[in-house]
């Protein structure tokens, strides 16, 4: 048991238990417990969903594990996780590095919509984990989707999205789980592909589609700073939630008069240059610095090379460039920061499929 403290302010100090749990206990159904007319289905149903670059949360005040919302803005790539589910007579037999996070989902689901049979699932993931990517939010999704539909589809997938976003966890030692930081941005991009804009409470402002056109490049750069457990907990809730305090007002306009905007009209250089705005203003900013100034370094040169959108995923350290160049035409901008691509992809504009 880890107890952490959150500091937004002189007088606003309290402590936060950062306690494991069984999977199937603290279940969140979210207002969506009923009586459901299942079809079971007796084949197995398989499930591909794209992963997540998550751009910026808009105000980190707004949302704790176990309390999801903040707002934020993300997209999905073509970065795959998959899943097949069955409906079986009892039990969970998952085949999955990460068996724990899927069971406590699968319990959730059978209580909400009051399944009592069990599921076989089958899981595979991008294999690129902390590193601001969202390989658990996208295997929750698929996985949430797989088992919905081998039981008749009793829910929308906009109420999978909010059974997972209240109840996000992430695995801890000893097969337990703890509840994680959710905005939401993960599963609607997974889910519908394209650019999300995201309000509180996982609810959807604004998606579009966009540079289907265009590479989606992850570099890496190298880090000794942890992205995940107690150390991104310290930092999303702490500094971060401080200086949101002082800039949300400024991100929230940036992002509805002007990031929307360009969205909407395909305008990728305008979006990155709200975006780079975005890097120096509240908690996007503690999350850079969290990795040290060098990450600005790295990120402004890539843009003073011409490159039209570049931007910190989740808290790092990847960045993500958007960009008309190919691989092999930036390997010359990379080689002098010492950079390589990691990751060479596209936008997935078209967000889950039934395979």
């Amino acid at each position: 048991m880890t107890i952490l403290k959150i500091r937004g302010g002189d007088l606003d100090l309290v402590e936060y238990d950062f306690t494991s749990f069984k999977p199937g206990e603290d279940l969140n159904t979210a207002g969506l417990e009923g009586t459901y007319d299942l079809k079971i289905r007796s084949e197995p149903v398989s499930v591909r969903a794209p992963g997540r670059i998550h751009l910026t949360v808009l105000d980190m005040n707004r949302f704790a594990p176990g309390h999801p919302g903040g707002g934020g803005i993300g997209f999905a790539i073509q970065v795959y996780a998959q899943a097949t589910a069955q409906a079986i007579p009892s039990g969970y037999e998952i085949t999955y590095n990460r068996p724990a996070i899927i069971e406590h989902f699968l319990m959730l689901f059978s209580k909400t919509v009051g399944y009592t049979g069990g599921f076989a699932v089958e899981a595979h993931d991008h294999d690129y984990k902390h590193v601001g990517l969202g390989s658990t939010s996208t295997i929750l999704t698929v996985v949430a989707s797989a088992v919905n539909r081998a039981v008749g589809e009793p829910l929308s997938l906009d109420q999978l999205r909010v059974l997972i976003g209240h109840n996000y966890v992430e695995e801890t030692e000893g097969g337990l789980v703890a509840f994680g930081f959710e905005t939401g941005v993960g599963p609607a991009v997974s889910t519908y592909g394209g650019m999300a804009v995201m309000g509180d409470d996982l609810a959807i402002v604004y998606r579009h589609e966009f540079a289907a056109d265009k590479y989606v490049h992850i570099v890496i750069p190298p880090s000794s700073i942890s992205s995940a457990g107690e150390e991104e907990f310290s930092l999303l809730m702490n500094k971060a939630r401080t200086l949101d305090y002082r800039d949300r007002e400024q991100k929230a306009y940036c992002t509805l008069m002007d990031f929307i905007p360009a969205l909407g009209c395909g305008d990728l250089q305008r979006m990155g240059d709200v975006m780079w705005e975005i890097e120096f203003r509240g908690s996007k900013r503690a999350e850079v610095e969290h990795h040290s100034f060098e990450l600005y370094h790295y990120m402004n040169r890539l843009r003073k090379a011409g490159l039209e959108f570049v931007g910190m995923s989740s808290v790092g350290p990847s960045i993500a460039i958007i960009t008309s160049l190919s691989a092999e035409k930036i390997q010359d901008i990379l080689k002098s920061m010492d950079l390589t691509i990691a990751i060479s992809t596209a936008v997935d504009n078209r967000g889950l499929i039934f395979e």
